[in-house]
C-alpha cells in the first residue's frame, strides 16, 4: 500500500522514535501507513524545495507506489520533524559552509 520506501543509511530518528521500534516502524509504514502515527523527513522531488515534511499516512496514495520516497528522517510529531531539520542545516553548515541539504544528504559518508 505505501510502497517501497528507499531509507537514507544514516536515518535521522526524532527523540520520540525508538531505534529498538525501528524495524516495526518500516514495516508498518510499507504495509500499513494508515496506521502509522509519525512524520517524515523526505529528499523533495522538485527543484524549488529541499526536504519535505508529511505525514506518514499520506503514503497511502497512489503515487508513492510508483514515485516511492527517499526517506530522511522519522519523527513522532511535526514539531519534532522541524526540529530535526534545523539540526541538519545546522550540521550541513559546520560540513560544508552552505545548505546544499540534498547535495550533503546524498554525499554523507557512513561514519
Amino acid at each position: 500500500m505505501g510502497g517501497k520506501l528507499k531509507y537514507h543509511r544514516r536515518l535521522y530518528l526524532g527523540t520520540g522514535i525508538l531505534e529498538s521500534k525501528l524495524d516495526k516502524i518500516k514495516k508498518t509504514l510499507e504495509k500499513h501507513p494508515l496506521r502509522s502515527n509519525v512524520f517524515l523527513i523526505v529528499i523533495s522531488r522538485n527543484a524549488s524545495d529541499q526536504l519535505e515534511i508529511f505525514s506518514a499516512k499520506q503514503l497511502v496514495q497512489n503515487y508513492y507506489n510508483k514515485y516511492p520516497v527517499y526517506v530522511i528522517g522519522i519523527a513522532s510529531d511535526y514539531e519534532e520533524a522541524v526540529e530535526m531539520i534545523e539540526k541538519i542545516v545546522q550540521e550541513c553548515l559546520k560540513a560544508r559552509g552552505d545548505c546544499a541539504l540534498k547535495e550533503y544528504l546524498l554525499c554523507q559518508p557512513l561514519s
